[in-house]
């Protein structure tokens, strides 16, 4: 009884409670702070980039009139829509888009996985490897375009010597349609391709070494634990590399530009290139601008596309 009545009566440490609203009032200093820091960069991009769109819009509705003095719009119309929606050189020039992008993502999604698992799996020489891979990535589009104008040429080129070499005659690359689309596709190809070996390469180190040790005490062989095992892992990198990928390719227009001017006759000529062409040679402004502003609307819904796509991997790769 002793014992328990002193216990009890013994004084208890008093709990001081922390102040109520202080980690709020933390975390609204601190996203304001975070807006301060990033206002320089958000109007940055608002003025080289959203502000041209919402411009492109506008003068996409309306009357455009090109004259010495500069432009003047008038009036608010949706007829340079209907000219564009209406027009066989946007409808192609939209499939052709289409089809370059599912094409040269789709091969360079698997050559950049091969190039990976290759050099996953080197032990040495790996740095020099990827040195020499991001040689073509590294290199300025118009600079790759000229490289590739240079190979192609029918009368002095590399291929031209190559041909000949082997009996196949003499072969006019960029003055055909079909040849031209697939050898701007190789150009572009060659360029790409290790930057996606690059992402899944990143993914491939990443991947848990446990996994693999488990289907090795399974007796699961390499193709089984590719296809069961690595490219499961694999899907939030693979995504992210067609997001990236698909992207850019849509937005296609200084390798036709150079290499092709969007010839011959259309038959490379992206929707970038059509814009350009409708505005600055064809000094049509608000078709120009109409191309410009379905074009980024198609981008926008790509990128949504891809956004939600890359979630739900990344949701299935968390499960």
């Amino acid at each position: 009884m002793t014992t328990i009545s002193s216990a009890a009566e013994q004084p208890t440490a008093a709990v001081v409670a922390p102040p109520a609203g202080r980690p709020d009032v933390n975390r609204k200093k601190l996203a304001r702070l975070g807006w301060l820091f990033s206002a320089p960069a958000l109007i940055f991009v608002a003025a080289v980039t959203i502000f041209p769109i919402l411009y492109s819009i506008v003068m996409s509705l309306r009357n455009v009139q090109v004259s010495g003095g500069g432009i003047k719009m008038t009036g608010i119309t949706g007829a340079n829509y209907s000219a564009v929606i209406h027009s066989s050189v946007w409808r192609y020039a939209l499939g052709f888009t289409i089809l370059y992008t599912v094409v040269t993502v789709l091969v360079e999604l698997v050559l950049g996985t091969v190039i990976a698992l290759v050099l996953e799996r080197l032990t040495a020489g790996r740095g020099w490897m990827m040195a020499l891979l991001l040689i073509p990535w590294s290199m300025i589009t118009v600079i790759n375009a000229e490289v590739w104008a240079y190979i192609y040429q029918p009368t002095y080129g590399v291929l031209q010597a190559i041909f000949q070499a082997v009996g196949l005659g003499h072969p006019d690359v960029l003055g055909t349609p079909t040849p031209a689309i697939i050898g701007m596709m190789v150009a572009d190809i060659w360029k790409t391709t290790p930057f996606v070996a690059i992402i899944v390469l990143a993914g491939l180190v990443m991947l848990p070494g446990d996994v693999y040790e488990a289907a090795e005490i399974d007796g699961a062989s390499g193709w089984y634990t590719f296809w069961h095992v690595t490219l499961p892992l694999l899907r939030p990198t693979l995504a992210l590399a067609v997001m990236f990928r698909v992207l850019q390719a849509f937005g296609l227009f200084d390798l036709p530009f150079v290499l092709t001017n969007g010839g011959p006759g259309t038959s490379t000529t992206s929707l970038a290139v059509l814009g350009y062409q409708a505005m600055f040679k064809n000094l049509d402004f608000g078709g120009g601008a109409a191309v410009a502003s379905t074009t980024a609307l198609l981008v926008l819904i790509g990128c949504l596309i891809s956004l939600r796509t890359f979630r739900v991997q990344v949701g299935k790769e968390n499960t």
